[in-house]
């Protein structure tokens, strides 16, 4: 994620135009005082103080979307390791049955199943509990879940 950077916003605009505030979900450009565009990158988070804290391993509740719905045409097994959209950020996870799980190895996870997983990704992300995200391979969407436990 990256090291955290403090500074002050000194203002906000969305399409050129100067606003008094931005919400979640905004597309919006940020004035941060002392900061350098080399600094930022995609995906990063601009919040209070204390507000958010990032994390890299969670369980997550994730259903795979069928051959039908666009997603996979084969099961995957146990490490399978898509790349994971969270809010505006991308990053690869490896994904796992949870701990004392019954021969994980062997258990296929098939399109259209509902699991729960635990999910651990290359680097910190912001999340939290409740938090929604994609999965994806090759380009085309293959699953949706949500953060139901962080974890570290």
């Amino acid at each position: 994620m990256g090291p955290t950077i403090k500074t002050t916003l000194t203002g906000i605009e969305m399409f050129r135009k100067e606003l008094d505030r931005g919400e979640a979900g905004d597309n919006m450009g940020a004035l941060l005082r002392g900061i350098k565009r080399e600094q930022i990158r995609r995906g990063q988070v601009l919040c209070a103080p204390g507000t958010v804290k990032s994390h890299k391993k969670f369980m997550a509740q994730i259903y795979i979307l069928t051959k039908e719905e666009g997603g996979r045409h084969t099961p995957f097994v146990n490490n399978y390791r898509p790349q994971m959209f969270i809010r505006t950020t991308d990053v690869t996870v490896s994904l796992t049955h949870p701990e004392g799980t019954e021969d994980p190895d062997d258990k296929l996870i098939m399109p259209g199943d509902n699991v729960e997983m635990q999910c651990e990704l290359i680097h910190d992300v912001a999340l939290e509990e409740g938090q929604r995200f994609t999965i994806r391979e090759g380009g085309k969407t293959v699953g949706t879940g949500i953060v139901t436990k962080v974890q570290e």
